[in-house]
């Protein structure tokens, strides 16, 4: 049964490209919405596309002289400044770099709106997701950042509680950032741990600013953790505070570079697993936020194998036609990929696991595991700002 969801797609955010060798690869998009199409699933959702994002939206989140920065790198890459992350080996600039980033955030900012309207139960945006960016400069493939706009909009609109919750191997930084000091809005970040991956936030002790103690939370994860590790962490932190906060929106950010094969990381999750976090944000969506979920893309450098897979199955999770993970890719797919890339297609839609929750509570503590260690540390950090035990 549909649960009312839309899809925003504009087939020029794939006009988001660094240029190439860069690990933000566009065709991670394009192959993403083409599986989409070869299973169906734009018609069973609305598919639309939103007008960029105005100066004035932008500004919910970024200052007006760093919105004229991109402005000037998109007309002259070559004299971007790298005193605003422009320019640099992560975020090199590119022409109508603001246009096409703007265009992204619009996708996602839309997205808020559309749900807290009543207009879909769920709306997604694979093509978002970029956490990184800051008020005043780029950050980690990011330019602008529309998760945190995408918040900032659901809070002009008149929502009161929007809980943002964060599965990229990397720390939520910008949107952390953007509302460290609002009560207003809950940021829970899982991540791998800062000692070993950029950008070397997203501590446990980092718990929100004077006026909102306790709504920054961040796990930091041990490199290596695999499916049962991640799912723990997540079942033994994400579910009560959800329960606490009482979201009137639930935004979440699905960056599919936790998997084992993604190059950037030292996480060691499958695709069945992220399938399960979808899953459960989508049913915690239900269960404390009327069912309002804005769901958003995020990083993934496994373009090909993981990407166009776990952002497939994201949006079957929001259409509520979830499809089954032993079913084979489209063939017509495979050749899509095939023919833009050289490199052959993953064969089905799961990496053939079947993970396992292991309740925390239920299971026990062992001090001597890193993963109870990395969510104790978080629960007891966070947990009694809630008036909750640890």
């Amino acid at each position: 049964m549909s649960c009312g969801a839309k899809l925003m797609w504009d087939e020029a955010v794939t006009g988001y490209d660094f240029g190439p060798g860069h690990p933000m690869d566009p065709v991670r998009l394009t192959l993403t919405m083409r599986l989409v199409e070869a299973f169906g699933l734009d018609a069973k959702v609305t598919v639309e596309a939103a007008p960029a994002a105005s100066d004035g939206v932008l500004e919910l989140v970024h200052d007006r002289a760093y919105l004229q920065a991109v402005r000037s790198a998109s007309a002259e890459p070559a004299d971007a400044d790298p005193r605003r992350g422009l320019g640099t080996v992560d975020d090199p600039a590119f022409p109508d770099m603001h246009q096409v980033s703007a265009l992204i955030a619009g996708q996602s900012v839309a997205a808020a709106r559309s749900v807290w309207r009543g207009t879909h139960v769920h709306a997604v945006n694979f093509a978002g997701g970029l956490h990184h960016a800051m008020p005043d400069r780029a950050s980690g493939f990011c330019v602008y950042n529309d998760a945190a706009l995408a918040v900032a909009a659901l809070l002009e609109a008149g929502a009161e509680r929007v809980a943002y919750v964060d599965v990229d191997v990397h720390h939520g930084d910008g949107v952390q950032h953007r509302f460290w000091n609002d009560p207003r809005v809950l940021t829970v970040s899982l991540h791998e741990d800062p000692f070993t991956l950029f950008p070397q936030t997203g501590w446990p002790e980092e718990t929100g600013g004077p006026d909102a103690q306790g709504s920054a939370v961040n796990v930091a994860l041990p490199a290596g953790t695999t499916d049962d590790g991640w799912l723990r962490a997540f079942h033994a932190v994400v579910p009560e505070l959800l329960a606490e906060f009482r979201p009137q929106v639930l935004v979440t950010q699905h960056g599919a570079d936790t998997h084992v094969e993604d190059p950037l990381a030292h996480l060691a999750v499958s695709l069945d697993a992220q399938r399960a976090v979808a899953a459960s944000c989508h049913d915690l969506a239900h269960r404390y936020a009327d069912g309002r979920w804005v769901a958003l893309g995020g990083g993934g450098y496994a373009v090909v194998d993981v990407v166009p897979r776990t952002w497939t199955h994201l949006v079957a999770i929001a259409a509520g036609t979830p499809i089954d993970p032993s079913t084979e890719t489209p063939e017509a797919w495979r050749q899509e990929v095939y023919r833009r890339t050289r490199r052959p297609a993953p064969l089905r839609m799961t990496d053939g696991r079947t993970p396992h929750v292991r309740s925390f509570e239920d299971g026990g503590y062992d001090p001597a595991d890193r993963l109870d260690q990395a969510v104790l540390a978080t629960r007891r950090a966070v947990f009694p700002l809630h008036g909750l035990l640890p």
